[in-house]
């Protein structure tokens, strides 16, 4: 075993625990209370991106509910380190923001196209002034509806951006990357990010805990859909095609709710397994790879799902990992294989990449390992993996976990429930 791979799990142990969580916020708000102030959000705005289109139109009601001031902040698109299939990340979050939008009872319509560059450019220097002059909440909301609506023959005439909106996009750039993230529709407090309406959840239940609420207010304005408990047989469901990682921790979590929905629906499961994105070239920046585990910490603990002791499958045991899916299907034990890996790679800190440590995760779900020894000197899964990525690509999506069921093709652990509600759709 490498040093690395001792020291990451306890590590990731402590770095992802509750606890270490929950002493930060307490020593944010300690800091808070020490200089007089309110307590702040800096919210940050892509202008063209649909998902932060959504975020602002909530923004009032939002600082209604709350004691908060908020600070805005308008920013360019992530960089292309954050985004290495840009346009596929462009065309799906229209798609993603309309079905976020119908799902919630707000507005968004995917019109298949972005605005123009001058609409952009003019709509960023309004909302510039507004977030200097301190209307940006009231305003912003109108000023996206208006961009997204314009038909694409309303243009407006190019022109260089102005020196004070050009100095606020630079300085809001460095101000989101120095403090660790690279996304539009984010809001940071206290040392924690929140992305979208999607996670504006875990903020509100903060700031209730903080006695900021407003009127006594303890709803959620999106509250996290629930998972499916009881069963219910459909007749002839489609398949749930699921495409995953085995070094995604968003997989991770993921995999044992849609393994549950499966059987609660009689649902057949279709395992389409990937390379890790590292894996195939493309490049994971510190901020996300900081971000994603911490969020996917934090969505782990609300859903009761074990994280956050750590040995990166990267690499070597991912690949190893991978070898074994197709010995485990042809013994009906994939499932349980899987859950085991994902388990022990994201919970208990075990070492894929040693024989010890495979073996473990092996033998405790029902398989032989010298079976599995002859296994893993098949490489037939890469033909697999392969295939899978490409009909990945052919959906639009790039990213992992995705699923399809049907005419429905979404991205995201936190879009599960778009995956429930087409199931059930055929429920009698």
């Amino acid at each position: 075993m490498s040093i690395k791979s001792w020291l990451m799990p306890a590590i990731t142990q402590h770095i992802l625990s509750r606890e270490n969580l929950l002493k930060a916020r307490a020593r944010a708000e300690k800091r808070r209370r020490a200089s007089g102030e309110r307590h702040q959000i800096h919210y940050f705005h892509q202008v063209d991106d649909p998902y932060s289109a959504l975020a602002v139109s909530v923004l009032p009601k939002f600082v209604g509910r709350y004691d908060v001031a908020l600070t805005a902040h308008v920013v360019g698109p992530p960089p292309d380190s954050a985004a290495p299939e840009r346009e596929k990340l462009i065309d799906y979050s229209r798609k993603d923001a309309e079905l976020l939008a119908r799902h919630w009872g707000l507005k968004f319509d995917d019109t298949g196209r972005q605005p123009s560059a001058p609409q952009v450019q003019h709509v960023t220097e309004q909302l510039v002034t507004a977030a200097g002059n301190g209307s940006f909440v009231a305003q912003a909301g109108a000023l996206s509806v208006s961009l997204w609506d314009t038909p694409a023959d309303e243009t407006f005439a190019a022109s260089p951006m102005t020196v004070q909106a050009a100095a606020h996009l630079t300085a809001a750039n460095a101000l989101r990357k120095r403090l660790g993230h690279y996304l539009g529709a984010t809001f940071y407090y206290g040392g924690e990010w929140y992305w979208g309406i999607d996670r504006l959840h875990h903020l509100e239940r903060r700031l209730q805990e903080l006695g900021a609420a407003r009127d006594g207010t303890s709803d959620l304005m999106f509250p996290p859909d629930a998972d499916l408990e009881l069963e219910v047989p459909l007749v002839e469901p489609e398949p749930i095609d699921f495409f995953f990682s085995l070094r995604s921790p968003y997989s991770a979590i993921a995999m044992f709710r849609v393994f549950r929905l499966a059987q609660l629906t009689g649902a057949r499961l279709r395992l389409r397994y990937v390379l890790p994105m590292v894996m195939r070239g493309l490049p994971v920046p510190p901020e996300k790879r900081r971000y994603i585990a911490q969020d996917a910490a934090r969505e782990a603990f609300m859903l009761g799902i074990p994280f956050g002791r750590i040995n990166d499958p990267v690499g070597r045991p991912a690949e190893r990992g991978l070898a074994l899916i197709p010995y485990a299907e042809r013994v009906g034990k994939a499932q349980e294989y899987l859950q085991s890996f994902m388990r022990g790679v994201w919970a208990e800190g075990i070492d894929a990449g040693s024989d010890r440590g495979l073996r473990k995760i092996v033998e405790r779900c029902g398989l032989s390992w010298e079976v599995a020894g002859l296994a893993l000197k098949d490489e037939c899964w890469r033909e697999v993996a392969e295939q899978n990525r490409q009909e990945m690509f052919s959906m639009g999506l790039w990213g992992v976990p995705s699923f399809k069921v049907g005419a429905t093709v979404v991205w995201g652990q936190d879009r599960l429930w778009a995956v429930q509600q087409a199931l059930l759709k055929a429920a009698p």
